[in-house]
């Protein structure tokens, strides 16, 4: 009777396509053995069907706990697909893809490997259940997952015996014993599928655990390709080590070819960064069969060098790389007459990179956790380095640090994941100045600032103020600041604190909330009021505060406009003498030197910092801290893109570029070369492409800009409209002169210009 059921669902499961069932009536399915929701369970599944036309496009929404991996008649349609979950604490992402083009007419054959973490991290929410959702609709009609699809654990996949990778990681060690491989099964007919059993429906559309399906507003992951790569197999006992080096730090999942006579036999599978940040991360372990073999560990990890452990015995034939990582491309470009920063923009772009993926995350080994202190650097930085794709990424992040807002008020991160503690510092600055204010100038993007501006309201209704009108102190779960010592924590929140209000009251006058910009107005020159009250004659200090002064106070000082220039010098001085902010905060010391005209201080104290990481010739990342190990900070990781900070000051302050309208309508080009005496820079916006280039010689001054379609560029350079100043080879005109009035800066020349290219000189500056 078994067997004759068994049959028939074989049977239905090659059913010609076309009746099939709406969104509703597709289920979620699992397999019914025992075991299924344990952590780091790897699911088959199963459906062969047939269509007598291949259509156009077959829009497939599929939901995956926690990811998948999907074949078409043994073509690889989605390598990783699906999200950690999730939007907000009880919801998750489904993939829209579309299938056509790998369809076939006649029979197709559908096989999905489910990857279940069954646990938390600092990035991932776990369900408890492992699950798979699936609906095709080919126009003609739709057919969804359902008791009719066949699916087994995947006897191979187990955990890997050795240390576990740190609690902050949802992922676990994959083990992979070739020996249970299920040979063939995504593309066998269904009657030679040993194993299988009918799927186990286990809820619709919108049922828990999984709840609201938020369809993935980020792409499916860039595929760089297999690179197959040299070698080096060290001797080391009974077991050799194989090093292979890597191009760069990246986020990759190995694979290799062996011949092994005799089988059983374990190899590890690692990087450079599996110990690393202070901690165990990810690694992988695969068991030999007989004979020659070749695998692909599907876990992705990352470094600067792959490291197998191997058997004497094992013969390895060759070994490879598959590169995966966020759909972005590095456009824009940078370089300069100082060889030092053309180095570090180049680590910084590497290290922005290998900090994306599902999510913005602070490192990719030790946690790959979207903590929003990183996530305003990261943003930053991406505006004027990667293609305007990113803008997803940030979107996402955005939408889920409201999404997860608590019912009192209080804002957290990293999220999505387990943490639960609030680090104020952070969270002042995401929804702020330099976060959601600064994605909206960049992106335009109106709606998301309608979607969460009640989120920001509720936060900062939660700060308040003592008698003197400073900020008081809000501890949350971390009272963090920053990295480091002789940290003057209850002025660092007060600067936040300005920021954030401002960038408040800005959202509050677009959405036509002209009460709510007047409050938040009010509060922050009542801070301001405050923190004045803490200058000394020297230093901004507060009277609390016993350690040495803090260079990230001023900092935050100078570029929230709460000190006038009339504290200039003081400040200045202080900057040559202090030195406690850590990477992180740094981009904001560079930044305020800038502000405050010191641009070529700003240079020489950023090298002087950075120089340790920007010429280590191990790592083509940046550092956490400003040394490796004991020498950095939070367990010192090699790959901490808030350190790429630096980007955004060059561009935005030296460079000159910025939006002045939302979305680059109208921007700014105001260059200020310090001490370079050329540059050239590339950004991509939401309008096209921006190009300016400088060269600062003694006898003069050239820009060379190129504006984009439909856009409007203010040029301002020092000097006064006296100043010899022409724009391919022309006076500027007075109605370019006119259309920039609205923009114009005391002590310098400001004219209008329409899209085209230009070369502008000028004599004197």
């Amino acid at each position: 009777m078994k067997n004759i059921l068994f049959l028939l669902l074989c049977l239905s499961a090659s059913a010609v396509f076309g009746k099939g069932n709406s969104r509703e009536d597709a289920c979620w399915i699992s397999t019914p053995e025992a075991g299924a929701d344990a952590p780091n369970t790897w699911i088959a599944f199963r459906r062969d069907f047939q269509i007598r036309k291949v259509p156009h496009q077959a829009l497939a929404a599929i939901a995956a706990d926690t990811k998948y991996w999907l074949w078409i008649n043994g073509e690889l349609a989605v390598f990783e697909g699906g999200l950690k979950r999730g939007p907000n604490p009880r919801d998750t992402y489904y993939d829209t893809v579309d299938l056509a083009p790998y369809l076939k007419p006649g029979e197709n054959r559908i096989a999905i490997l489910l990857w279940h973490f069954g646990k938390d991290g600092f990035s991932h929410r776990n369900s408890g259940r492992a699950g798979l959702f699936f609906r095709m609709d080919t126009g003609n009609g739709s057919w969804g997952s359902d008791a009719t699809w066949l699916c087994r654990i995947h006897p191979a996949y187990g955990t890997a015996d050795g240390p576990a990778p740190n609690y902050r990681l949802a992922e676990s060690n994959i083990r992979f014993d070739a020996r249970l491989d299920l040979d063939g099964w995504q593309t066998a007919g269904t009657n030679a599928l040993d194993g299988f059993l009918p799927a186990q429906e286990i809820g619709r559309w919108g049922d828990a655990p999984w709840n609201n399906l938020v369809e993935r507003p980020i792409p499916q992951w860039k595929d760089f390709g297999i690179k197959k790569t040299v070698f080096e197999r060290r001797p080391g006992g009974p077991v050799d080590t194989i090093v292979v080096p890597l191009p760069y730090n990246m986020q990759m999942t190995p694979l290799f070819t062996l011949n092994d006579p005799v089988g059983g036999r374990s190899v590890g599978i690692a990087t450079d960064h599996t110990v690393a940040g202070g901690t165990d991360n990810l690694w992988a372990e695969y068991l030999t069969r007989r004979g020659v073999q070749e695998y692909e560990s599907l876990g992705w990890l990352n470094g600067e060098r792959l490291l197998l452990t191997v058997p004497r015995g094992v013969e390895v034939l060759s070994v490879g790389y598959r590169e995966t990582g966020y759909d972005a491309t590095a456009e824009g470009t940078f370089v300069c007459s100082d060889d030092f920063y053309n180095r570090f923009w180049k680590k910084a772009l590497r290290t922005l990179y290998v900090n994306m993926r599902d999510n913005y995350f602070d490192c990719p080994d030790r946690e790959r956790a979207q903590w929003w202190g990183d996530v305003v650097s990261l943003m930053g930085e991406s505006f004027y380095t990667y293609s305007t794709s990113a803008h997803a990424l940030m979107g996402k992040a955005i939408r889920e640090l409201v999404g997860w807002q608590r019912p009192d008020g209080v804002l957290f991160s990293p999220i999505p994941g387990s943490f639960k503690d609030e680090l104020p510092g952070q969270m002042l600055a995401s929804v702020g100045y330099y976060g959601f204010w600064n994605y909206y100038m960049n992106t335009g993007d109106r709606a998301m600032i309608e979607a969460v501006y009640p989120a920001v309201k509720k936060y900062l209704s939660l700060w308040t103020t003592d008698d003197t009108g400073l900020t008081e102190l809000r501890t949350g779960g971390w009272t963090w600041g920053d990295w480091g010592d002789n940290r003057d924590l209850r002025l660092i929140m007060a600067g936040w604190h300005c920021l954030a209000l401002d960038g408040a009251a800005r959202m509050a006058d677009l959405l036509g909330s002209p009460d709510d910009a007047v409050v938040y107005r009010q509060t922050l020159e009542r801070v301001k009021e405050g923190f004045n009250r803490c200058w000394n004659g020297y230093a901004y200090r507060h009277a609390s505060y016993q350690g040495e002064t803090d260079d990230r106070v001023q900092a935050l000082a100078v570029i929230a406009g709460i000190a006038d220039r009339s504290k200039y010098d003081r400040v200045l001085s202080l900057f040559k003498t202090q030195f406690h902010a850590s990477p992180y905060m740094e981009k904001y010391v560079m930044e305020a030197l800038f502000v405050m005209g010191e641009g070529k201080y700003a240079l020489e104290r950023t090298r002087k910092r950075f120089s340790e990481m920007v010429d280590d010739p191990n790592h083509t990342t940046l550092f956490e801290g400003w040394g490796i190990g004991e020498r950095g900070f939070g367990g010192g990781t090699t790959n901490h893109a808030w350190s790429g900070g630096a980007q955004t000051v060059i561009a935005r302050h030296l460079c000159g570029i910025a939006p002045l309208e939302p979305g680059y309508g109208t921007f700014l080009i105001e260059p200020h070369p310090a001490s370079f005496t050329s540059a050239s820079i590339s950004v991509p916006t939401v309008r096209g492409m921006i190009r300016s280039s400088f060269e600062d010689a003694p006898d003069g001054f050239t820009l060379n800009i190129s504006v984009p379609a439909g856009t409007t560029a203010i040029v301002r350079l020092p000097g006064t409209n006296d100043t010899a100043v022409a724009v391919n080879g022309k006076t500027p005109s007075a109605r370019q002169r006119e259309a920039a009035e609205s923009w114009r800066r005391d002590g310098y020349t400001s004219f209008a210009l329409a899209p085209g290219a230009y070369v502008i000189t000028t004599k004197g500056i």
